[in-house]
């Protein structure tokens, strides 16, 4: 869905827990943590196999009914009174009336849906044409856009550590893809337009979300009922709901699968990050991003083999995943 900062799953919502960083980690936390992981691991996995192996066509129309299944599987969680929309009943939802989000309330976070919308398509097209390993590394640059969208959105400014831990994630993207012998203009740049979609959605977030009164269910709801019909809509309009009719893969099992493995993780990562920062903190889910882009570089590379060995971009990889670790480092400890 970065922790959030940094990394690409649109899944990653900001959840406003005051819970104690420093209380140790229980063993459910680390079962939760892991499901995060896996998750966030398999989603892009899943999402390269349909665009690439499969070379689906329509990456929109992918988020579409990612899309429909969370919002669909949202309602049905809402009216059994499983979970709770808004923050003052997360933990009472058993005894709380089955209303769901006030049309206000929706109102308000339309910035919000809409700056997630875009953040999910270019997410979505960006993950095409580039090997998953280069992807992962890009991406992480994320955390750069997002410095610059608060400072001067927020006028926030970090320190002297942090800014030298940005300083070692972009240098190892840039001596990573130095010599990607698959390198695409197109595909390194629809990164970066993903990385300063997904800072302007965390930096909507950040200014609209808690003053929502919504938990990670309630955005992840408002989210669902405003951008499915545009999307619909859109891909309608473009032709893509066309093309998937008459694509070639469409009734086969295994695209099926994927298809259907993409949208369920979708909405077990959101589930994830909400578990993972309620029940252990938001620093926890900071520092499992990043644990979670080595698995997903090394898992790349074995399951696609889009990227030459070279030892080149294996010392950026490395470098900016240490960059991240420092940057998690420093957040953890607060300097």
């Amino acid at each position: 869905m970065e922790s959030s900062s940094k990394n690409d799953e649109p899944q990653n919502l900001p959840i406003f827990s005051k819970k104690n960083p420093n209380t140790a980690m229980t063993k459910k936390g680390v079962y939760v943590a892991i499901s995060y992981m896996a998750c966030a691991v398999l989603l892009v996995i899943f999402n390269k196999a349909a665009l690439s192996s499969y070379s689906f066509p329509c990456a929109n129309v992918i988020t579409l009914f990612q899309m429909i299944s969370s919002t669909l599987i949202l309602y049905v969680l809402r009216r059994w009174k499983v979970i709770s929309f808004t923050v003052q009943d997360s933990h009472t939802v058993a005894t709380r009336t089955t209303d769901l989000v006030p049309f206000k309330r929706v109102l308000h976070c339309t910035p919000v849906a809409l700056s997630y919308l875009l953040y999910m398509l270019v997410s979505m097209e960006s993950i095409r044409g580039i090997n998953v390993p280069m992807y992962t590394t890009l991406r992480r640059t994320t955390v750069f856009f997002t410095m610059m969208a608060e400072y001067f959105l927020a006028r926030k400014k970090y320190s002297s550590y942090v800014v030298t831990c940005v300083g070692i994630i972009i240098l190892g993207a840039f001596v990573a893809g130095a010599r990607d012998l698959s390198f695409d203009y197109y595909s390194y740049t629809v990164v970066l337009i993903s990385n300063i979609t997904t800072a302007v959605y965390l930096a909507c977030i950040s200014s609209l979300g808690e003053s929502s009164g919504l938990n990670s269910f309630g955005l992840m709801w408002c989210n669902g009922i405003i951008c499915t019909p545009i999307l619909l809509l859109w891909t309608a309009y473009s032709g893509d709901l066309d093309a998937t009719m008459n694509f070639s893969y469409l009734y086969t099992t295994g695209f099926q699968a994927v298809i259907v493995l993409s949208c369920a993780l979708a909405f077990l990562l959101n589930y994830s990050v909400f578990l993972n920062t309620t029940i252990n903190s938001a620093l926890t889910q900071t520092v499992c991003g990043n644990l979670k882009d080595l698995f997903t570089v090394g898992f790349g590379w074995l399951v696609f083999r889009g990227l030459p060995f070279d030892l080149l971009n294996i010392a950026g990889q490395c470098l900016s995943f240490l960059g991240s670790c420092l940057y998690a480092y420093c957040k953890l400890k607060g300097i």
